[in-house]
């Protein structure tokens, strides 16, 4: 499974959010540490859930880091987080 889709689908089943996107920025990257032939090292992520109402921009990073830990140990170098609560900005 590519890794886009295997973020895609945890981020679905840990927050069940209104709105995903999840883009593959690798080959910006390409020449800097923690890139790869192939890609698939650095990541940028749009969510919208409820699960983040009321919670800091701190906590809502700790949640996605949280529920992507193995990837983040393992294939991901980096990863972008926009993470909000339905009707932020």
């Amino acid at each position: 499974m590519r890794t886009n889709d295997l973020i895609t689908e945890k981020l679905t089943k840990a927050f069940a959010p209104g709105s995903l996107r999840v883009v593959d920025e690798s080959h910006q990257h390409e020449g800097h540490a923690g890139h790869r032939p192939g890609g698939e090292t650095h990541f940028r992520v749009y969510i919208v859930s409820d699960a983040f109402k009321g919670k800091s921009r701190i906590e809502r990073h700790r949640m996605v880091n949280a529920a992507l830990a193995s990837e983040l140990a393992g294939s991901v170098h980096a990863l972008a987080i926009h993470a909000s609560a339905p009707g932020e900005g």
